[in-house]
C-alpha cells in the first residue's frame, strides 16, 4: 500500500508528521507492505510549513494513479479575524494559505483521486476544508477542526463533530492531533487490527472516540 502525503506551502507539520510516522511504523511491522512518500502537486521540492523555518522535502509528485492512499493536511496560521490584522499578517491566516493551495494543481489532482475507485483519500484538520472549498465533497459527511465546521457546511459538505469520519473512500480527521487516530484507523481498516494494535502500543497512544460512519441506526436526538 503506497500512501502519499501531500505538502503545500504553509501546511501544518503535525498534520503530516503524526500520521506519517504511524504508517511508516506499519510498514516496518509488515516488511514493507506499507510505503510512504512526501509529495506535492508540482513534484519534488522543499516545502515551507506554516511554522518557518521548518520545512519538509517532497521527493515525488502527487500521482493518484500510483497511490493507494492520499493524505491531505490542513494549514496553521494566525487565528485572529482579518479585521484585527495588517495586510502582511492577513497573508499568514489559515484562509489565505488554503486559498493559495487552491490556486495550484492540487484541486484537480484531488478530484482525480476521489474519482478513482481504488484510491482512498484522507484528510487531517483543515485538509477537508481544502476539498470542500474546491467543491469536491458536496453532501458528504466530513470532520475538521471545530473552528472550521461552519465553513465546511457553507461549502456544501455535511460537518460531523467527531474525531474521525469514515465515508468509504473518504476518511477525515478533526483537529491536529486526530492525525494519529485517523492513521491508526487506516492501518486497522486496510492492513488489519493486529498491526494497528502493535503500532498503537509502540506509540503509547490510545485512540480517542468513535469512528463515525453514515450507517446503522441514527439516534432519535443528540446531546
Amino acid at each position: 500500500m503506497l500512501a502519499q502525503f501531500v505538502l503545500f506551502d504553509g501546511f501544518d507539520p503535525l498534520d503530516v508528521i503524526a500520521p506519517y510516522e504511524v504508517l511508516y511504523a506499519a510498514g516496518m511491522l509488515t516488511e514493507g507492505a506499507v510505503r510512504v512518500e512526501l509529495v506535492t502537486a508540482e513534484g519534488p521540492r522543499e516545502v515551507l510549513s506554516s511554522l518557518p523555518p521548518l520545512s519538509l522535502r517532497a521527493t515525488a509528485a502527487l500521482a493518484p494513479e500510483r497511490a493507494d492512499v492520499i493524505i491531505l493536511p490542513g494549514a496553521a496560521g494566525d487565528p485572529r479575524s482579518p479585521e484585527e490584522l495588517g495586510e502582511q499578517e492577513r497573508d499568514a491566516t489559515i484562509g489565505s494559505v488554503l486559498r493559495r493551495a487552491l490556486d495550484t494543481d492540487l484541486p484537480r489532482l484531488a478530484e482525480e483521486a476521489l474519482e478513482r475507485p481504488d484510491t482512498l483519500v484522507a484528510t487531517v484538520c483543515g485538509g477537508s476544508l481544502l476539498l470542500a472549498l474546491a467543491g469536491l465533497i458536496k453532501g458528504r459527511p466530513a470532520a475538521t477542526h471545530a473552528s472550521g465546521l461552519g465553513l465546511l457546511e457553507a461549502a456544501g459538505a455535511r460537518p460531523v463533530d467527531a474525531r474521525v469520519v469514515d465515508d468509504g473512500d473518504l476518511i477525515t480527521g478533526a483537529g491536529v492531533t486526530s492525525g494519529l487516530d485517523l492513521a491508526l484507523h487506516l492501518v486497522e481498516r486496510e492492513i488489519g487490527p493486529q498491526v494497528a494494535h502493535a503500532v498503537e502500543r509502540l506509540f503509547a497512544h490510545e485512540r480517542r472516540g468513535i469512528v463515525w460512519a453514515d450507517r446503522g441506526t441514527a439516534p432519535s436526538h443528540t446531546f
